[in-house]
Order: C-alpha cells, then sequence, then structure tokens
C-alpha cells in the first residue's frame, strides 16, 4: 500500500494480501518499467513478470511452485506435474526482472488514495485524493492501466494532464 505519510521519493514497501488470480489483467509492460523502481515486490504465486532481454521479452512468466503441462497424446489430455520444463532458464536475478501487477493489487496499492474508477466513453478513468488535489487519469482501455496512471501519479512520477475534472466520466464501478 502507498502510505500517505511517505516521501514520494522514497522506494514503497509492496505486499499484496490479495488471492492469487491468474487470469486478472496486468498493466502494460511500458507502464510496468515506469512503475518499477518506486515500489517494492515480493513475489508471490500467481505474480506475473517479464523479463527485458530482446531474446525473451515477449514472453510472460508466472510464479508458481510447479509447472502443470498439459499432454494430449491418443486422444486423450493429462496432466504432468513437472518441477521444471527443458527450456527454461536455470534461474534470473529478480532485480532483472519487471513485475506485472494485476488491477486487485494496484488498487490495493492506491489503499486510502484510492477514491473511484470510472468507465467511460475511452475507457477507464481512476480518480485518486492526492497528493495536493484529486486527480483523474486519462482514459485507459484496460482499467489496470488507469490505475497504474494513477499510481504513479500518487508517488509523484506522473504529472497532471490537461484533463478537467468533469470530462467524460461515465458510470463508476467501484
Amino acid at each position: 500500500m502507498i502510505e500517505p505519510t511517505a516521501e514520494l521519493s522514497d522506494q514503497h514497501d509492496y505486499r499484496c494480501s490479495c488471492l492469487p488470480r491468474h487470469t486478472a489483467p496486468v498493466i502494460s509492460r511500458d507502464l510496468a518499467v515506469r512503475l518499477a523502481p518506486h515500489v517494492s515486490w515480493t513475489p508471490v504465486n500467481g505474480d506475473t513478470f517479464f523479463i527485458p532481454r530482446p531474446e525473451i521479452a515477449d514472453s510472460v512468466f508466472t510464479v508458481s511452485d510447479m509447472v502443470v503441462e498439459l499432454v494430449v497424446a491418443n486422444g486423450e489430455s493429462r496432466f504432468h506435474f513437472n518441477g521444471t520444463v527443458e527450456w527454461a532458464l536455470d534461474s534470473v536475478e529478480s532485480d532483472e526482472v519487471v513485475w506485472l501487477p494485476r488491477e486487485d493489487q494496484l488498487r490495493e496499492m492506491l489503499g486510502n488514495y484510492f477514491l473511484s474508477l470510472d468507465s467511460s466513453a475511452g475507457g477507464f478513468v481512476v480518480t485518486v485524493s492526492g497528493p495536493g488535489r484529486a486527480y483523474h487519469t486519462e482514459a485507459e482501455l484496460d482499467a489496470a492501466d488507469a490505475y497504474a496512471r494513477a499510481a504513479l501519479y500518487v508517488l509523484g512520477v506522473e504529472k497532471p494532464s490537461a484533463l478537467s475534472p468533469s470530462k467524460g466520466l461515465g458510470r463508476s464501478v467501484t
């Protein structure tokens, strides 16, 4: 959670008590790269990340205790429980990966700063309470990206845009 009394330039420790959900939307890679230096991440099962190396940058990885592989043979399907897969990396330092937070993790991260998530003609808009004044993100196609922009604003990374508070806010989905 972003602590309201903390210095905005400090790195914030973030631990989500959310239940892991593998299908929840995550933020874009660009926003993840911008957010990463400002939060610390304690990985838990279900978290996703990518490794910003050209040879594997398109792959998204999920933290898991064990790999489960679906094998289909002779018209029958089976699950194989593997400790690892043949092409896997041996290991990678955690500071070499970029976390892709889910929508629920970002909302929890905003804590008391979060005011609302609204749908508009252009997508989703998140409103937060600070610092200084209420702030509405620009409309994003994915709610997770709107939450990420709000977190960047609260952390002092994202600056207010020309979006006026009354511009295009639709129904609340809080």
